[in-house]
């Protein structure tokens, strides 16, 4: 395996290792599906895809196998490697940084892959993620009483920062809600089919 190149957070590359702990797929297919079930998170083109499918190839997080078609071009199935696995097993379980970006991005992208692949863990990724963004506000809170009166825009900032925070913690609140019904009537829905 190559060494591995660093990759932020932000990267679609966990969004493709997610797709892939779903199952193998080849790389138009992953992304139709990003496009389908991630495109208001996530905007990349098919070459991006095909480029970030290479590199984790390269680097051993997922491998593929060349499917020959009668009259077609053959393809290349992807699936994922034990260490794609283990990274993206550990991406899933963290949390987002205290932005607005990242939790609009990666949280939400890591919240997605919770309730589809471990139902169990999106109401912990959720609350452990209203922690890390209600200690951000408590951060922030303490920045703006000590911010200079004669740096208006200083102010200005921290105080918009805050007031976006505010409204991912009701945001979170919500979205926990939202699952849980979710959760309920998938519940309810199986009793009624024993």
């Amino acid at each position: 395996m190559k060494k591995d190149a660093y990759t932020g957070p932000l990267s679609p590359e966990y969004a493709l290792l997610g797709l892939l702990s779903q199952a193998p797929a080849h790389g138009y297919e992953l992304h139709q599906r990003l496009q389908s079930e991630l495109g208001q998170i996530w905007h990349i083109s098919l070459s991006q895809t095909y480029n970030i499918l290479n590199r984790l190839e390269a680097q051993g997080f997922v491998a593929g196998e060349t499917l020959s078609q009668q009259k077609l071009p053959p393809r290349h199935r992807f699936h994922l490697t034990a260490p794609g696995q283990e990274r993206f097993a550990a991406w899933l379980c963290a949390t987002s940084a205290c932005s607005v970006r990242a939790i609009r991005v990666e949280f939400l992208t890591r919240l997605y892959f919770a309730r589809t692949l471990r139902p169990d863990l999106a109401g912990e990724l959720i609350d452990a993620q209203a922690e890390v963004v209600r200690q951000g506000v408590a951060h922030l809170r303490r920045a703006l009483v000590e911010a200079s009166l004669t740096q208006p825009f200083n102010r200005l900032g921290v105080d918009l920062r805050i007031r976006q925070l505010v409204s991912i913690l009701e945001w979170l609140d919500e979205a926990r809600q939202a699952l849980l019904v979710e959760l309920e009537t998938a519940l309810a829905a199986g009793e009624e089919d024993a």
